[in-house]
């Protein structure tokens, strides 16, 4: 039988990916991958995204066509590193692989020529991905002694089964499960969800969520889970949630005018209850989830218009302000760069770097850098931080704002924090240091001669038979300090 042109086509050049072009299984992409590095298989050219950048070593490969702007250093060195693989006797015996062609239709070797560094920008999150990342963040919340109680020992039970059949839908053949599998043999380990850490967090955010599959259909639906879980868990971490909320009261408007309809009518209650700003200043998470499931039903109602102008603002990460700035529900809109600064440092403070900082321990160079990306160029540019802050560096700033964490400032001065070894005055002396390097993250020695400290007596006064304390004081504040200027390694 004699094979068409296409045919033929099709087979020395074919599409791999999580679908190929005629929805075959996820095997036979692995498949495809297997016979595109054997020399003599076909395919002889593969059309990928993402799949072939990083795990796959073909040596045999002397054609790159770059068709999609990067911006990412690292990625595109990835990239480039498909075409860099030694292969002797390629074009015959003693003829090696001394070159490989890379055609770049994007410019990308004119936009490094220009930018060294490249943008490592965060990854756009994708709604299922979202969804999960919430879940886990509210899994983790529910750990603290406040909830260790029914019915919020339930919930957490409940959302941690929920995230584990997800995990165990994973397919362990699948080509980009296999590139994180140690991490998805982790987190099938249900002993492993019993008290997550940050480090937990991370690695589940990192390595699994991008992983999973939904299987809900129901767009609309899935953005309105997002919402409520925004919601939900700013309410367990005592933060503003003003734009979800507001987008919720506005869907339960629209909704309200569709009452002929039999199912929305039947959650007439809801819709009435979730426009009155009483509910959403007591509601607790078990209200805010009967919300969710009650109208997550209903959006597919709205009409198309309707639905664009509601869901417009989905994508964006929701207003979270740290507590005591703003109520749960209120207005706090960011206007300008230094508010975008504070709230997103507030709001990250599980973020490695941040973390660190908060929690006195030294930066490496990795760490000053992805600062130096998130201020200068996720949330605006470096002249935006010049003219807010000087020349105040990176690390300092972030400190001064996110402070120091108390069990970590208690750790610090642990030693004087014994009342058998300073007296009364002494005592109050080291908790207003405490207190004021929580809320400033640092402390500029000559501050100990202002109020408040000045009220209790100068340094010298208060400690005039214990010279060698306040020496291992000012030893303790100068590591303090000293942990924001330095770099590990540097």
């Amino acid at each position: 039988m004699e094979l068409s042109r296409q045919t033929i086509s099709i087979l020395f050049c074919e599409q791999i990916s999580l679908k190929s072009y005629d929805n075959r299984p996820l095997r036979a992409s692995l498949t495809l991958i297997d016979d595109f590095s054997t020399k003599d298989k076909f395919p002889q050219i593969a059309v990928s995204v993402d799949m072939l950048d990083t795990g796959v070593d073909i040596p045999e490969v002397v054609n790159l066509v770059f068709f999609k702007k990067v911006r990412s250093k690292s990625k595109f060195w990835q990239m480039i590193g498909r075409g860099t693989r030694l292969c002797p006797n390629l074009f015959g015996i003693g003829e090696d692989k001394e070159y490989f062609l890379i055609f770049d239709y994007l410019r990308n070797f004119e936009f490094f020529r220009e930018n060294q560094k490249g943008i490592e920008g965060k990854l756009s999150v994708g709604l299922t991905e979202r969804i999960f990342n919430l879940k886990v963040d509210i899994i983790k919340e529910l750990q603290a002694i406040d909830f260790q109680e029914e019915p919020y020992i339930r919930h957490r039970k409940e959302l941690i089964e929920d995230v584990y059949q997800e995990i165990s839908r994973l397919n362990d053949e699948n080509f980009q499960v296999r590139m994180h599998l140690q991490y998805v043999h982790k987190y099938k380990n249900r002993d492993n969800w019993q008290a997550l850490s940050v480090t937990n967090v991370s690695e589940i955010q990192e390595h699994i969520s991008p992983l999973i599959i939904s299987i809900v259909d129901d767009e609309l639906a899935k953005r309105f889970d997002s919402v409520m879980y925004s919601i939900e868990l700013a309410k367990l971490t005592a933060k503003n949630a003003t734009r979800p909320i507001k987008s919720v009261v506005q869907t339960a408007e629209e909704l309200s005018k569709l009452s002929t309809i039999p199912q929305v009518n039947a959650k007439r209650d809801i819709l009435l209850k979730v426009q009155t700003d009483v509910f959403w200043e007591e509601a607790n998470i078990f209200e805010l989830e009967e919300v969710r499931e009650a109208i997550r039903e209903l959006v597919k109602f709205l009409e198309k218009e309707s639905q664009k102008d509601y869901y417009t603002n989905f994508k964006d990460n929701f207003t979270l302000i740290g507590e005591g700035e703003a109520p749960f529900y209120g207005s706090n809109d960011l206007q300008n760069y230094r508010k975008k600064v504070n709230q997103y440092l507030k709001e990250h403070q599980d973020q490695t770097a941040i973390y660190k900082l908060r929690h006195n321990k030294t930066l490496t160079r990795q760490d000053v850098e992805t600062l130096e990306g998130i201020l200068w160029t996720e949330l605006g540019t470096q002249d935006d931080y010049k003219k807010e802050f000087g020349d105040t560096p990176i690390a300092k700033l972030v400190r001064q704002i996110v402070g120091l964490d108390q069990q970590a400032a208690n750790e610090a001065f642990s030693e004087f924090l014994n009342e058998e070894k300073l007296n009364v005055n002494q005592l109050r002396f080291v908790k207003l240091i405490i207190d004021y390097i929580v809320k400033n993250g640092t402390l500029e020695k000559k501050v100990l001669q202002e109020d408040p400290f000045r009220a209790l007596g100068s340094v010298t006064e208060l400690f005039r038979d214990n010279i060698d304390d306040v020496r291992g004081i000012i030893r303790i504040i100068d590591t303090i300090n000293r942990n924001v200027d330095e770099v590990e390694g540097a």
